[in-house]
């Protein structure tokens, strides 16, 4: 194999890595393969570069990323149908990695189930959880189902459905070492002493500091290099005093460092810095997108970058009159009593995740990147 080909190799691997940080033999066995045989150079780049670690065993490769901003709440995990996790399957996700680390070897929904509904009882969760309603039941079959995804359950017998239908159980096999490898904290849960959520997420994500100019820079670039590969524009404005000057004066070999291992194609503004995906893998939002949300996004996007702070009665006015001049176009409803809440809902939730408008109060406001979607009116040339 030539040095290209093993490049090639290689680069392919940490872009599966980027896209999933948990692969497993089950359902990414050709990346895991490629993973594997480059681990070594694998492990020195992200090391050098991020500061994530990497650990691989013969079933799985997880690489530990953390997040550049724990306050984000943008990017939620999503149902098999798309739909954003809300509280209670937060909540009913954690409970479940809670009762299947004390679990057998298998395990059926049905106890899985029971045993949720003991620990959601503790008084101190202040949560409420009956079973007693089907889309109670939807959420803790959306949550086993993102656990059969991620490689922690494997289903032996049964489905879900019948479960929901009260018709049928389910047989698992609990993958322990994926379970264990779930964790991302640089610290144990059980060693953080603060109360509040806010403080014991800080704990859990904080990094020692550096006390060394060298540590320091290292430090910097590490933190750069994360966001510039998870965030989908990098903007000067939300950069800290240090890390604006550090990213001005070592752009450069950053952005080199990242397009040479990734594939990935800098597109350097006067506000910021996105890294693009030629191939539009690295993403969990696309824009643009076929269909009625994904036609919506954009004519909002269009109208938002032409303007300024826009009330959301203006946007929700503006919606109404797109759906009705592409009524024939998209799906049905579209045009009923209130579905431009929807519609708008979906479209900036789409826009403020691709950090293209920040939505504040009953306002929204486009960020420097929407000047893309910005249409000219069409200027006819004289013969």
């Amino acid at each position: 194999m030539t040095p290209e080909e093993e490049q090639a190799q290689c680069r392919t691997a940490l872009r599966a890595l980027l896209a999933k940080p948990l692969l497993t033999a089950e359902n990414d066995a050709a990346a895991l393969v490629l993973v594997r045989r480059h681990l070594t150079e694998l492990r020195e780049w992200l090391t050098r570069e991020t500061g994530w670690r990497l650990t691989v065993d013969s079933g799985s490769a997880r690489l530990f990323k953390t997040a550049s901003d724990t306050r984000d709440a943008t990017h939620p995990a999503r149902g098999k149908a798309g739909e954003p996790y809300g509280r209670r399957r937060y909540v009913l996700l954690c409970l479940a990695l809670a009762v299947l680390e004390r679990a057998d070897a298998q395990t059926t929904l049905g106890r899985l189930a029971e045993e949720v509904l003991a620990a959601a009882a503790e008084p101190e969760l202040d949560f409420a959880f009956t079973l007693d309603t089907r889309p109670e039941r939807a959420d803790l079959v959306a949550v086993v189902r993102t656990l059969l995804d991620w490689g922690v359950l494997r289903r032996v017998a049964g489905d879900e459905d019948a479960y929901l239908s009260a018709t049928g159980d389910v047989l698992y096999d609990v993958r322990r070492p994926v379970l264990a490898a779930l964790l991302t904290g640089t610290r144990g849960p059980s060693t953080i002493t603060a109360t509040s959520f806010e403080d014991r997420l800080a704990e859990l994500t904080a990094e020692p500091v550096a006390d060394t100019d060298d540590l320091r820079n290292q430090a910097l670039r590490r933190r750069l290099t994360r966001r510039l590969l998870d965030d989908p524009v990098v903007y000067f404005a939300d950069l800290d005093d240090a890390e604006r000057a550090y990213l001005v004066s070592q752009r450069h070999a950053i952005v080199r460092r990242i397009e040479e291992a990734t594939g990935l194609v800098a597109e350097v503004r006067a506000e910021g810095i996105a890294m693009v995906d030629p191939d539009d893998e690295l993403t969990d939002v696309r824009m643009p997108e076929q269909r009625t949300d994904g036609h919506v996004t954009l004519l909002v996007a269009e109208h938002l970058a032409t303007r300024g702070e826009t009330s959301m009665a203006e946007l929700r006015a503006f919606v109404r009159q797109a759906a009705r001049d592409h009524a024939s176009f998209w799906r049905k409803g579209v045009t009923d009593p209130g579905a431009e809440d929807g519609l708008l809902a979906t479209a900036l939730a789409k826009l403020a995740a691709l950090r293209l408008v920040r939505v504040t109060g009953d306002t929204a406001a486009g960020l420097p990147a929407i000047a893309r979607y910005a249409v000219d009116a069409p200027v006819i040339k004289g013969k």
